[in-house]
């Protein structure tokens, strides 16, 4: 695209004059409020492309909304990547949004701020936000208040962390962001609702019309989230089909689905929960009839929770290859989760319907608050209770790409198997669990490898020495447990540590024959011998030009526990000896394999 701002070198413009409109508001950070907006302009030049900007935040609160067009003073920056192993790569995922730079900016750098063309997303928000503001004139609870707005109107940016993380760890995080699950059981609601109008009219057109409009209404109010844009056009197409009497297949309107919403937007392939979704949908549409040929219940009860330990163990074993390797972790509770869980989801759904409709006309009583609320807070404390049942789930697992490839291979040929016994599926079955292993024992082959990492952590040293599936971590600050904290964590299950232990941070050390000396604040070092790697920490006061005459290092490292005065002076003095520089807050992490 020629007018896209990546085709374009604007490093020559100063201080330009950037026009925006606000297309999405992101959950904030500890510092900064975040959007993702259009690029109108820039110093009255049509120019195009999605930026991510960011706001300091201060005692305002919300500065924007969607659909806001602001002129501001600033330049495009990159958006970072990490600077250690294995973290989450924050640009990759703005990149699948369509994102490649971004604008951190003050409240004053906006020269001007005015009201955009409403768009239906614009309006949807503006009607969410109305909706949201009314639930908080109610008796609901800070946390209760949150689970509602993302039950209901799938805004989730007031969950706070804790909470989230609960229903995480319980196998529970679907009930939190609207999607098929919450389309389905609106979708069986209205069935019921307009049964008698079914029976009046003698027509299914008219019936199907009304749950349409009902559930691109839900849609609306949710904010046109990809996951809920995906169950609701699913659901449209099985209310047409059924109208003009057309028989159809379940899982070939999940496809044709999911092919028009890639048509729209390409990039939705990349969304975690997008990708999520349509394998548990595939997955119950495929696996549930095979579950019934085992066993059905003729009781009605039975049939009920026959129902749902179907439909969760369906939908569990198609996702549980992705998540694992999205998470790193899996909840062995999910199915009590569930089966307390969903029985009510459909009341609490319906429930929440009623709540927000009478809080907007004004005629909410207070007993149906209070009591929906305290629906709410035992749900809560159940998905609380089931979290902290730590024995039943197995967290920071070791799951690579090409593990999730071809354990989906062994699920698929294990399925059809069962469905038809035969020569050819047996030994496709031979060949999945071949290639499964093949691939696990190439992983582990792949993680024994040995390396030294200098991380990159402000005002903290942290230097790991890897030995196969061993870490020693050596450390500047002997109160903290780096263990399950940043950056070791990831790291750790990156790269399948079994056993983990932390040092001292030792003066001299040797790693493969090469002598590494940590000159800390003391700025001690010895007057003689040969040294191959320097690492300066904690903002040593040397006369660095004496040191590297006398001790002759190969390279000078820097980590983040520098001044960045001090960082920029001993990268001076290097150039000027021609000695190799490297400071971890530039380069990211060193890595000595």
């Amino acid at each position: 695209q020629k007018h896209h701002y990546l085709q374009n070198d604007l490093s020559s413009l100063n201080e330009p004059i950037l026009q925006l409109k606000v297309v999405d508001i992101l959950k904030s950070d500890t510092y900064n409020s975040k959007y993702i907006a259009e690029l109108i302009a820039i110093d009255k030049k049509s120019f195009s492309g999605k930026l991510l900007l960011k706001i300091k935040k201060d005692s305002a609160g919300t500065l924007l909304r969607i659909d806001d067009i602001v002129l501001i003073s600033s330049t495009i920056q990159k958006i970072p990547i990490p600077l250690n192993p294995d973290q989450f790569d924050y640009s990759s995922y703005m990149k699948s949004l369509g994102v490649y730079g971004q604008i951190h900016i003050n409240k004053q750098n906006i020269l001007k701020q005015t009201k955009g063309t409403l768009t239906l997303k614009g309006q949807a928000d503006k009607v969410r936000n109305y909706l949201i503001r009314n639930l908080k004139e109610s008796s609901l609870t800070t946390n209760e208040l949150a689970i509602v707005q993302a039950l209901i109107l799938g805004q989730k940016r007031d969950i706070n962390k804790q909470l989230y993380k609960d229903y995480s760890a319980a196998g529970a995080i679907h009930i939190l962001a609207v999607s098929g699950l919450h389309v389905g059981i609106i979708f069986l609601i209205l069935i019921a609702i307009l049964k008698p109008l079914k029976n009046l009219l003698r027509s299914e057109l008219p019936i199907s019309i009304i749950i349409v409009i009902c559930l691109w209404g839900f849609a609306f109010l949710t904010g046109l989230s990809p996951s809920v844009i995906r169950a609701v056009t699913m659901f449209s197409f099985f209310a047409f089909a059924k109208s003009i009497n057309r028989e159809t297949s379940a899982i070939n309107t999940l496809f044709l689905s999911y092919f028009v919403l890639l048509i729209i937007n390409p990039l939705w392939l990349f969304y975690v929960g997008f990708q999520l979704s349509y394998l548990a949908v595939f997955f119950i549409l495929w696996l549930i009839p095979l579950f019934n040929k085992v066993y059905y219940p003729k009781n009605r009860i039975l049939k009920k929770f026959w129902g749902i330990i179907t439909v969760t163990l369906a939908a569990q074993i198609g996702i549980i290859p992705l998540s694992i390797y999205y998470f790193h972790q899996f909840p062995g509770l999910f199915f009590i989760t569930n089966l307390i869980i969903l029985p009510f989801l459909g009341i609490l759904l319906g429930g929440g319907i009623i709540l927000i409709i009478l809080s907007v006309i004004n005629m909410l009583p207070e007993w149906y608050a209070l009591l929906y609320n305290y629906f709410i807070k035992m749900m809560n404390s159940s998905i609380h209770w089931i979290a902290n049942q730590e024995l039943f789930l197995f967290q920071d697992i070791t799951f690579s790409l090409s593990k999730v490839f071809t354990s989906y291979l062994l699920i698929i040929s294990i399925i059809l198997f069962l469905k038809k016994q035969n020569r050819k599926r047996r030994l496709f079955f031979i060949a999945s669990l071949t290639l499964l292993f093949s691939v696990s024992i190439i992983d582990k082959y792949s993680y024994s490898k040995n390396e030294l990492i200098v991380f990159h952590k402000s005002r903290e040293s942290i230097i790991a020495n890897k030995i196969g599936s061993e870490l020693q971590l050596y450390k500047s600050d002997s109160t903290v447990t780096y263990k399950n904290k940043y950056p070791i964590n990831n790291y750790k299950i990156a790269n399948g540590i079994k056993e983990y232990s932390e040092k001292a941070i030792p003066q001299v050390f040797k790693y493969k024959e090469k002598t590494i000396l940590i000159l800390d604040s003391l700025g001690v070092y010895p007057k003689e011998g040969k040294i191959n790697i320097a690492i300066l920490s904690n903002s040593p006061k040397i006369n660095l030009d004496r040191m590297l005459d006398s001790l002759q290092p190969n390279m000078i490292i820097a980590d983040g526990n520098n001044y960045k005065s001090y960082v920029k002076r001993w990268s001076f003095s290097c150039k000027e000896k021609e000695i190799p520089f490297y400071f971890t807050g530039a380069d990211g992490a060193f890595i000595l394999e």
